[in-house]
């Protein structure tokens, strides 16, 4: 089967409590239908984790408005550790989750209204579109952008969907390229621009001259859930002025605070993996030919990017409808690309948690 990338499934994201922060995502970005919710420990993970299998508990949520979800992730076999130091625009790895939005000033008023930590005011991208910064209670940063592809209308009063991209550092734009042009698919540069930006004066080293690169895939994605994870860029940022760029992970473990890894949703995972070894990108871990969280199932492979930020990809094998009646999607034999049905993927409504 050729490899098809079908969007971005969700953004991992390390916190030290997994139900408060998932409650103040509900309620700020309507991210509120639970896809599963399991505690386990994970074997297939020591490779960062300091070889030493930690137990942990995610739950996978999505907004039924379309975009990504967050696979909301916590240690419960060790704290989960913050950085020491202050993350800086330009260090590398994903700097911020991009949220779709479908008026970036009326979420704007919302979020303000709501009482969060608003850091800019709506500022125009180089492109001519929308967007500010805002950050949640655990200090992760999240980038409201106009966004397109809408799946369905749950009224929620902030108008946002789920995850539209990431902005990603990147000690190298032109070594980060192959992977997040080719391997991704985001072929289409929208704009390529250095300058200093006023939306990032209330950031760390946001005064700092930057190269922004947004990418976008040309060609709409395919695929069981591509019409609810929609469209998506992915930003990466280089630093030009400061030799002093680090890893955002540095000395700590995949799982800890912050955005873990990038994950999308794919078929093909075989011919996937021979064209990441091909263009220098191996698995660095692979789950096999399964594996079962209980509630969902498929297999799941890990690459890193030049800088070593992380990259998931899962092909879903099985993942649930609608729980209480024991129905589920069984994916393993559909046809390659074939979206499911909408009113299959509306179902999944009934699986929203309400505050």
């Amino acid at each position: 089967m050729t490899k098809i990338i079908c969007g971005i499934q969700q953004m991992g994201i390390g916190v030290p409590d997994v139900q408060s922060i998932w409650r103040w995502y509900r309620e700020h970005f309507g991210v509120d239908v639970r896809i599963f919710e399991e505690a386990a420990e994970a074997p297939l993970m020591t490779r960062y984790t300091g070889g030493v299998i930690h137990s942990r508990t995610a739950t996978l949520a999505l907004s039924m408005e379309s975009g990504g979800g967050f696979e909301i992730w916590q240690f419960t076999s060790r704290p989960t550790e913050k950085s020491t130091e202050p993350i800086i625009l330009g260090d590398f790895g994903l700097f911020a989750c991009r949220i779709k939005s479908k008026d970036v000033k009326a979420t704007h008023a919302f979020l303000v209204k709501k009482g969060a930590k608003v850091l800019s005011e709506p500022q125009q991208l180089p492109n001519g579109s929308y967007h500010f910064l805002v950050e949640d209670p655990n200090g992760n940063l999240f980038d409201i952008v106009e966004g397109s592809g809408w799946f369905m209308d749950t009224k929620f009063e902030g108008k946002t969907g789920g995850v539209a991209g990431s902005m990603i550092g990147v000690s190298s734009i032109e070594k980060a390229l192959p992977l997040y042009q080719t391997i991704l698919g985001y072929d289409k540069i929208v704009y390529d621009v250095t300058d200093t930006f006023e939306a990032f004066n209330t950031i760390p080293n946001g005064n700092h001259k930057v190269r922004r690169v947004l990418l976008q895939h040309s060609e709409d994605r395919k695929g069981p859930f591509a019409k609810l994870l929609g469209p998506t860029q992915i930003e990466l940022v280089q630093a030009v002025d400061r030799t002093d760029a680090k890893s955002i992970f540095k000395n700590r473990f995949w799982g800890d605070w912050g955005f873990i890894h990038l994950c999308f949703d794919v078929q093909g995972m075989d011919d996937l993996q021979k064209e990441c070894e091909a263009l220098g990108f191996p698995f660095t871990v692979d789950s096999g030919k399964t594996f079962d969280m209980g509630e969902a199932g498929g297999r799941f492979s890990y690459i890193e990017d030049p800088d070593g930020t992380w990259i998931e990809f899962v092909e879903t094998h099985k993942v649930p409808v609608m729980k209480k009646l024991g129905w589920y999607i069984h994916l393993k034999n559909k046809k390659p690309g074939a979206f499911l049905p909408n009113w299959m993927l509306r179902a999944m409504r009934f699986n929203r948690v309400k505050d």
